[in-house]
């Protein structure tokens, strides 16, 4: 999925209780993340729920893997992985996301400490991207 059609498919829903239902939705389809990378080396900190973010390399461009003990960040990071993924690390330290965000309406309708964790997981995707 492109990220022209996540937006699309976000503007699909007039609530946000449905909105919030798509993202556990996406959350649920996220392939699962190997237990040797739930450790403390790959856990994301800053956020209240365990996240855990891997990046891995092919070719020129990264992509990362991610999962998380609560359903509804499971949803958010399949949402930025989404827009990270497979992209070149310059292209990864550049790109600001908070023009989709806005898309998405993702920043005014989380909780100020889930926007600290989504903060913090982009974060942790710039610093893998170096």
């Amino acid at each position: 999925m492109s990220i022209d059609e996540l937006i699309e498919n976000f503007e699909f829903f007039d609530s946000w209780e449905d909105k919030y239902r798509y993202i556990i939705e996406l959350g649920e389809k996220l392939p699962p993340l190997a237990e040797k990378y739930k450790t403390e080396d790959w856990l994301v900190k800053g956020c209240q729920s365990q996240v855990w973010l891997v990046p891995h390399q092919e070719g020129d461009d990264m992509y990362f893997e991610g999962d998380s003990d609560a359903m509804i960040v499971k949803g958010l990071i399949a949402i930025v992985l989404q827009i990270y993924n497979h992209h070149r690390p310059q292209d990864i330290k550049s790109l600001s996301i908070d023009e989709i965000f806005n898309k998405l309406g993702l920043k005014e309708h989380l909780s100020p400490s889930r926007r600290n964790g989504l903060e913090a997981m982009i974060n942790k995707i710039k610093f893998y991207a170096g």
